[in-house]
């Protein structure tokens, strides 16, 4: 029977290798394909069609984490990228060489590391309230009415309390920004999510993540208590990579 190949990264170690561990999908061994001085880690897979359940992601990330102590250089693949053989996944590394290359240039030696920051209060409309004069105003102004705020009132202030907001999460993230960025190669931010003013993946040199962690506590200093810092890593550096490795015969699900 002629197997697919389930792909986990790209890196730039040349040269054929079978893992002892970990194991990659479904217990497979996992090998090594390469085309000119690029590699893709696989293993061999059967199924052609592959879900996002907890043991397959679980299975995919532990190559990854384990790929990290190993190469210098990699870049993670998309879950749930396949092929249909050896030869298929050498053709897209032909096909993408420039784009794989540059990809690997760019994260040679580094790691992403995740930032978090809240907002560690327990109600953030009123801690906003509190200290934006502005917005105390409006709230006191449309609450203090017999008749009660209209629905424009509550659009009105829930507008105001949206803009301020932001304006601030800009002015925090601007500030942390100003103090990490001499110590990363790279910084994006991220959407925050509940609760969070900024969420920003750094990519940092490996012989440099103190100098991030140092970074993060002096950023830290610059807030009050009402704000909680927390960071994590090291990862694979998939906020900072683009690869789209995709054979149309083979799809995801």
């Amino acid at each position: 029977m002629t197997m697919g190949k389930y792909i986990y990264a790209v890196i730039d170690v040349v040269g054929d290798k079978i893992y002892d561990e970990p194991c990659g999908l479904n217990g497979a061994v996992l090998h090594t394909i390469s085309c000119g001085q690029i590699t893709a880690v696989v293993s061999d897979l059967v199924d052609k069609r592959i879900r996002p359940e907890r043991k397959n992601l679980a299975a995919h990330n532990s190559v990854i984490k384990h790929l990290m102590g190993e190469v210098p250089s990699l870049l993670p693949v998309k879950f749930g990228t396949l092929a249909n053989s050896a030869e298929a996944v050498r053709e897209l590394l032909r096909e993408n060489n420039d784009t794989l290359v540059a990809e690997l240039d760019k994260v040679r030696g580094r790691v992403e590391m995740g930032l978090h920051v809240k907002l560690d209060v327990a109600n953030v409309f009123e801690y906003m309230v509190n200290s934006q004069p502005e917005l105390g105003a409006l709230r006191d102004r449309v609450y203090g009415r017999q008749r009660g705020p209209t629905q424009m009132d509550q659009i009105e202030l829930g507008s105001m309390f949206d803009r301020l907001l932001s304006k601030e999460r800009e002015r925090y993230t601007d500030a942390v920004i100003a103090v990490l960025g001499i110590r990363c190669a790279d910084i994006k931010q991220n959407p925050p999510r509940d609760g969070e003013v900024m969420n920003l993946a750094c990519l940092v040199d490996r012989d440099a993540q103190q100098a991030f962690e140092d970074g993060v506590c002096e950023a830290a200093n610059l807030f009050d208590s009402n704000f909680s810092f927390d960071f994590n890593g090291p990862w694979a550096p998939h906020n900072f990579v683009d690869v789209n490795l995709t054979e149309a015969s083979y799809v995801s699900a």
